[in-house]
């Protein structure tokens, strides 16, 4: 796993922060985008270390691509997205054929975990999965 900012245009990189924005507004830690081999840090709020395992962060939440599998035909329906607490912060992950993105926030409610994974969703799925070269 490596991280390629080129993985991200500009354009995308604002639809992102934008869909963030937008439901959860300045509790806005991060954003990464992932596919299964490479990785982008889209946005980090200004007042924060930049030092973060952000690849071993990747590794992990690329387990989203199996997820969907994993739960297909599930009594609770299709797999959406996660939510993972810690002390000081949420991170939510979406993964949408072959893409995704993990944000972390401060405070978050179930209801704004859900409108950020449906902003999400909508914007990976109107981008095709960039291919490498």
């Amino acid at each position: 796993m490596e991280a390629d900012p080129d993985i991200v245009g500009n354009e995308f990189a604002e639809s992102l922060e934008a869909a963030c924005r937008t439901t959860v507004g300045d509790s806005l830690r991060s954003i990464t985008y992932f596919t299964p081999e490479s990785f982008a840090q889209v946005y980090l709020r200004s007042d924060l270390d930049s030092d973060a395992d952000l690849a071993g962060f990747v590794e992990h939440e690329t387990d989203g691509f199996r997820a969907k599998r994993a739960y297909r035909g599930s009594e609770l329906g299709d797999y959406a997205f996660t939510i993972r607490a810690f002390e000081n912060g949420y991170l939510t992950r979406v993964t949408v054929d072959g893409h995704g993105v993990f944000v972390t926030t401060d405070g978050l409610t179930m209801r704004r975990s859900e409108d950020v994974a449906s902003a999400l969703q909508t914007v990976l799925s109107e981008r095709e999965v960039p291919q490498r070269a």
